[in-house]
C-alpha cells in the first residue's frame, strides 16, 4: 500500500465513500468483499502512479532565457545599453538580436570590450580568421559605430590562438571578400576593413553561434 503522506487524502476520502455506496448495492453476503476489491483496486493504481502533480505550463518563446553567462570577475562588468552605440543597437535589432546576447560573447573591462568566448567553433584556420575578424568589427562597432577592423589586429589574434596561416593570410581576405566593403586586396599599410552588408548578417549569425 502507497504511504499515506503520498495519497491525496480529500480523494481517498470521496473514493471510500463511494466504494461504499457501491457495495451497498451488492447482496449482502458480497458487500464487505466488493467494497474490499474495489478499495483495493484504487490503492494499488496510487501505488503505482505516486502522487499526481500539475504539469508546469511550458514557458512562452517571448520568457524563454538564454544560459546564463560565465560569473564575471572582479572589475568586469555586463555591457550596459549606454554602452552601445546606436548603429550597434540598429544592426542587434535588424538581426534580432538583443543586449542580452552581446553579454554572452563579450564583456566590458574599464574602457575595454573583451571577448568571454574562447572557443571559436571551427577547426579550418581560414574560418577561425574570418570569424576574428568579424567579432573585432562588432567590438569597434560598440564603441564607434562603425563595422570595422584592423586586418594585423586580425593577424596577432591568430597568431595568439595558434590558427595564423602566414602563408594564406593575405589570401583568405580576398577569398571572403563578399563580406567586405570594396576589398580588392589586403595590405598592411592599410590594415582597416569595413564589413559589407553581407559581412554583417555573417556576423549576426555567428553571434548565435558562439554565445
Amino acid at each position: 500500500m502507497a504511504d499515506d503522506a503520498t495519497m491525496p487524502a480529500d480523494e481517498v476520502r470521496s473514493k471510500v465513500l463511494e466504494f461504499a455506496a457501491i457495495a451497498k448495492e451488492c447482496p449482502e453476503n458480497l458487500q464487505e468483499r466488493c467494497f474490499e476489491l474495489l478499495l483495493g483496486h484504487y490503492l494499488d493504481g496510487l501505488a503505482e502512479t505516486g502522487p499526481r502533480t500539475a504539469a508546469a505550463p511550458p514557458i512562452p518563446p517571448s520568457e524563454q532565457r538564454l544560459p546564463a553567462a560565465p560569473p564575471l570577475e572582479q572589475g568586469q562588468e555586463d555591457i550596459a545599453r549606454g554602452d552601445v552605440h546606436l548603429k550597434a543597437m540598429k544592426f542587434l535589432e535588424r538581426y534580432g538580436l538583443t543586449l542580452e546576447d552581446l553579454n554572452q560573447v563579450f564583456y566590458k573591462d574599464g574602457d575595454n570590450i573583451l571577448p568571454l568566448y574562447e572557443d571559436l567553433k571551427t577547426t579550418k584556420t581560414s574560418e577561425c580568421q574570418l570569424r576574428i575578424a568579424l567579432m573585432l568589427a562588432l567590438r569597434t562597432a560598440i564603441k564607434t559605430g562603425e563595422f570595422t577592423f584592423n586586418g594585423e589586429a586580425v593577424r596577432s589574434e591568430c597568431q595568439t590562438r595558434k590558427c595564423y596561416d602566414a602563408a594564406n593570410f593575405a589570401s583568405t581576405f580576398r577569398r571572403y571578400a563578399e563580406f567586405f566593403d570594396g576589398l580588392e586586396k589586403y595590405e598592411s599599410s592599410a590594415p582597416t576593413v569595413r564589413l559589407s552588408e553581407g559581412g554583417r548578417k555573417m556576423l549576426s549569425e555567428l553571434v548565435k553561434t558562439l554565445r
